[in-house]
């Protein structure tokens, strides 16, 4: 039986290194082991939009999988393909989000206001010409094309082959191989200057400890590597719009993005593009160097996360804001809370299965997503203590989170929340908890708890975890 055992083994094994096999061949046969980066112009508003090409790069040797080239994830609104023009051959894909699509369902964009966005895609460099298309779900999440190009990487005039120079020093945090085989985090600092570089050096090892320390991230901590960039800004601290202060930041980070306070994004994608390219990198984050409680994470965009605590007591929410925004770029997990304001107008469209793997609308209860996690027995939808927990955040939300006594006041009420999260006969359970994506009904989470839904160190549900883990395995070999 063990010699059995052994052969199936070695059988399996055999399998496995064929196919990683026929895909480098695959590789080798298409690209090149460099990048091309891709600059799109992202043009609408609601109901519309326009993609239009900028610029096309050649950089550095290519980061990524050699292996998994064609997307299998399912995630993002987009969806990137590139074909080999000569054959019509598929042989690169990937999902992403982006800022643009965040934007249109926002006040400015229902208002018939018009925006435009700078975008970037990247790919292996090809080694003939390739059409690349870009596609966007409807709203039944089908995928349809608005956009497509051919590009040649053998012109000598339509792309940019200018070397950036390395203007900020490049620090390996983490090495543990290959990027070919690992997933690559590059951590950058915006609001540092020269004087808090030692600051930046702190806070992202100390953000990668708490990532690493957080499952399902530490039990694979050596399918990853993880670089810093030291960027240096002219002043310290982001943009706080709704203070009417303005600060000179490398990368031009926020607040205030979209009207949400603690939303932190840049919408100067060009320069946080070059100053990335002296790094390999599959995942960015950028720590801001400010104090206001705020992050931001869009499904291989980035993610942001301040780093000095508004509250020395509460500096643990700074750790809480570092995974759960990676979370989102790197899982492209939703946010499963719905009681906190945000600026986005029916961002889910009512009866649409969202594809976030963590978010449902419960229309099928006999093919529910995470149908596998689902605890015997339990309840479709499951019974919570919703009303209690509603009224509790209702009057949290009364409080002005600006104010030098919102922690003094938010206390209790966050206290008898954390009570009902828990509750010891539903922790650990998975079922379909109503209220999630921003919507108190209509929209279900798979846990009554997770690093998706409250402000705690809870760690991520078995469904999230899945989602979380189902990356790292398409990136690291």
């Amino acid at each position: 039986m063990n010699r059995c055992i052994n052969y199936f083994i070695l059988a399996c094994s055999t399998i496995s290194f064929l196919l990683t096999s026929v895909s480098a061949q695959t590789f080798e046969k298409y690209f090149h082991d460099k990048t091309m980066r891709i600059d799109l112009y992202h043009t609408g508003t609601k109901g519309t939009e326009t993609i239009s090409l900028d610029k096309v790069y050649a950089e550095g040797p290519w980061p990524g999988s050699v292996v998994n080239l064609i997307d299998t994830l399912n995630l993002g609104e987009y969806y990137l393909r590139v074909f080999d023009q000569s054959t019509a051959s598929l042989i690169y894909s990937r999902g992403y989000s982006c800022m643009f699509n965040e934007w249109q369902s926002t006040d400015e964009a229902l208002a018939g206001v018009y925006r435009t966005f700078h975008e970037t895609v990247r790919i292996p460099y090809p080694d003939r010409a390739v059409q690349v298309t870009i596609n966007k779900r409807d709203k039944f999440m089908d995928f349809h094309e608005i956009f497509s190009t051919v590009i040649d990487p053998n012109s000598p005039t339509d792309i940019h082959r200018e070397k950036m120079a390395p203007e900020f020093k490049v620090v390996p945090l983490v090495e543990k191989g290959s990027p070919h085989e690992k997933v690559d985090i590059l951590i950058l600092g915006d609001g540092y200057r020269k004087e808090d570089l030692q600051k930046f050096r702190n806070d992202a090892k100390h953000f990668n400890d708490i990532m690493f320390s957080t499952s399902p991230f530490k039990e694979r901590k050596d399918d990853f590597n993880v670089w810093t960039i030291e960027v240096a800004s002219p002043d310290s601290g982001i943009d706080k719009p709704d203070k009417n202060i303005w600060k000179r930041s490398a990368l031009g980070t926020q607040y205030n993005t979209f009207g949400s306070a603690r939303y932190i994004l840049t919408d100067e994608n060009r320069t946080l593009r070059d100053i990335a390219d002296a790094a390999p990198y599959d995942f960015i984050i950028i720590l801001v160097n400010d104090n206001r409680y705020g992050g931001g994470g869009i499904y291989n965009l980035y993610s942001t996360c301040y780093a000095i605590p508004d509250n020395p007591s509460q500096a643990w929410e700074m750790d809480y804001v570092y995974v759960h925004e990676f979370g989102h770029s790197f899982g492209g997990l939703g946010d499963e809370y719905y009681s906190s304001q945000v600026s986005l107008n029916d961002f889910y469209q009512k009866g649409i299965e969202p594809w976030e793997p963590n978010l449902t609308t419960l229309t099928d209860k006999q093919n529910l997503k995470w149908k596998k996690f689902v605890t015997g027995g339990i309840a479709l939808p499951t019974p919570w203590n919703k009303s209690a927990y509603d009224s509790l955040t209702n009057e949290q939300r009364k409080l002005d989170r600006l104010a030098s006594d919102y922690y003094q006041k938010r206390e209790p009420l966050y206290q008898a929340e954390e009570q009902i999260l828990k509750n010891a006969d539903l922790a650990g359970k998975v079922g379909a908890f109503e209220g999630a994506g921003y919507s108190a009904t209509g929209l279900y989470r798979p846990s009554l708890d997770c690093r998706m839904f409250s402000l705690s160190l809870v760690g991520f549900d078995p469904v999230c975890s899945d989602a979380i883990l189902r990356v790292i395995d398409f990136y690291a070999h």
